[in-house]
């Protein structure tokens, strides 16, 4: 294979003699002693044995065995999970030894700073940080920086753990639930109020529902005295109406209103939005159009990347004649709801209820896979013809051989911006690569999902509100926690809104 006028030379391409040599080549390095050294550390991470791990190292320094980064790391990964005196100390002596002889990584730095943490040194947990980015140039990621952090918040040192967090942003590394909650219990603790509204607004734009370890923690926090005193009783209406409105919708940001105590309940919406306890209504935070538009080009990219190029491309120009809909059914899943088995029925029913939907009563897109068609000899008559009718109508899209669907109807809905009938959690892999938090956003708008009723298919269409973190006009807040969000359990909301007297 040549590329960028480099040959490389792939395993099928290799002689024979070249292959022996390159086994014979690693079945020494196995049988070496330093191969040797890796696979038993190997076994001891398995079993949890520091003890022999420890043992097998003295015995390598005596014989005067080399050591590399792997094995130092699992050395110290070791000693760092070891949670006893004899860990903490051999694992600093084994670092400086280490330090000498090879150049540590990113791993070897971040288990050093858990070794800190446990030593109750978070102030060096954080200095072996800093030694990472600015002596190694070594970029730090998240977990290098949880034990300073959390070892700052555990001795309730807010301003140090402010500071560890600057340095996070600084970096470019954002903090996710956990460190969030972290910095939220130290502020909320240290009666830190602007630091608390700031926690509450980071985990509103990067936390869609809370667990209820963090839920507890804001209940605790609106049921202080120190919540209770902070607040402004009068505000410039306007000029809160308009950071709701720059916001998109759903906060407002410009700090604590109203005054006195608050009430704090868990409540569940009703299927308007309408909180049971405070009576307001929650609102539907705006998408930016924009941001639609370079999801879908980015979807694109990557579909073109897994799929077959030329298969999908066609797609996108079947699509730009025919499109766009007003909702995109995922055949497969629709047919296999509450079975094992493929129910061509029950597409068909939910197709015909998804067309009532439409302004227009136009047919949706339902994408199927060629494999489920040309199963179709085995249909009745019925339903061949309603195939036939489909794809006549510009509704039907067959996806080709060896083809993941996902894609293809992923696509659809999101290009079309409309809505998309599936019970799909689309939590696997697929959707990991689409690494954005425009994605659950986008999802919450536009899934419709089906339960199977005596009366047959239920739809159960998107809320006509947002599931984040909302901040009012008011001044109240709805944190929405993961429990519930299923047909039968509603989902629980944290409402907290000052009483009135």
């Amino acid at each position: 294979m040549d590329y960028n006028g480099l040959v490389y030379i792939t395993n099928h391409q290799q002689t024979p003699q070249l292959q022996m040599r390159n086994k014979s080549e690693i079945k020494a390095l196995s049988e070496s002693p330093s191969g040797k050294l890796s696979y038993l550390l190997g076994r001891c991470s398995k079993d949890n044995n520091p003890l022999e791990a420890l043992r097998l190292y003295d015995e390598a320094l005596v014989n005067n065995v080399p050591l590399n980064v792997e094995h130092y790391n699992k050395l110290l990964y070791l000693c760092s999970s070891s949670n006893t005196e004899l860990g903490l100390e051999r694992g600093f002596e084994i670092f400086r030894k280490m330090e000498s002889n090879v150049v540590p990584n990113e791993a070897t730095f971040t288990t050093m700073a858990r070794l800190a943490a446990f030593k109750d040194d978070p102030e060096m947990a954080f200095d072996l940080v800093k030694k990472m980015k600015e002596g190694c140039g070594i970029s730090p990621r998240l977990r290098s920086y949880v034990p300073a952090l959390s070892g700052f918040c555990k001795k309730g040192l807010a301003d140090k753990a402010y500071e560890v967090d600057g340095y996070m942003i600084e970096n470019g590394v954002m903090a996710e639930e956990g460190e969030l909650g972290l910095l939220l219990r130290v502020s909320v603790g240290a009666g830190r109020v602007e630091k608390v509204y700031e926690m509450l607004q980071r985990l509103r734009g990067s936390v869609r529902q809370v667990s209820e370890e963090t839920a507890g923690l804001v209940e605790e926090w609106f049921r202080s005295g120190v919540a209770e005193g902070v607040g402004v009783k009068s505000w410039d209406v306007g000029k809160v109406k308009d950071a709701v409105v720059e916001g998109g919708g759903g906060w407002h940001g410009v700090g604590w209103l109203g005054e006195g105590k608050w009430e704090v309940t868990r409540i569940e919406m009703d299927e308007s939005g309408v909180c049971g306890s405070c009576g307001e209504k929650l609102v539907s935070v705006d998408i930016d159009p924009l941001e639609t538009e370079n999801f879908a080009s980015s979807l694109s990219t990557l579909a073109c990347q897994r799929e077959t190029r030329a298969d999908f491309l066609q797609f996108q120009e079947w699509l730009q004649k025919h499109g766009p809909f007003d909702a995109v059914v995922d055949g497969a899943n629709v047919g296999h709801i509450k079975q094992n088995y493929f129910d061509f029925n029950q597409l068909k029913s939910a197709v015909n209820s998804t067309r009532r939907l439409s302004p227009s009563n136009r047919l949706p897109l339902v994408i199927l896979h060629s494999g489920r068609v040309k199963g179709q000899q085995n249909w009745n008559q019925k339903n061949r013809m309603a195939l036939q009718h489909w794809k006549e109508s510009g509704a039907l899209y067959v996806t080709p051989q060896g083809s993941n669907d996902d894609w293809y109807w992923l696509y659809a809905a999101i290009s079309s911006k409309c809505l998309l009938v599936t019970n799909d959690e689309m939590r696997d892999h697929l959707f990991e690569l689409l690494g954005t938090s425009f994605f659950p956003r986008w999802k919450e708008k536009h899934q419709v999902r089906l339960s199977v009723t005596r009366e047959g298919l239920k739809f159960h269409m998107p809320p006509p509100y947002s599931i984040v973190i909302q901040e009012s006009e008011k001044g109240s807040w709805h944190i929405p926690t993961v429990t519930g969000d299923d047909f039968e359990t509603r989902r629980q909301w944290v409402c907290a809104h000052r009483i009135k007297h």
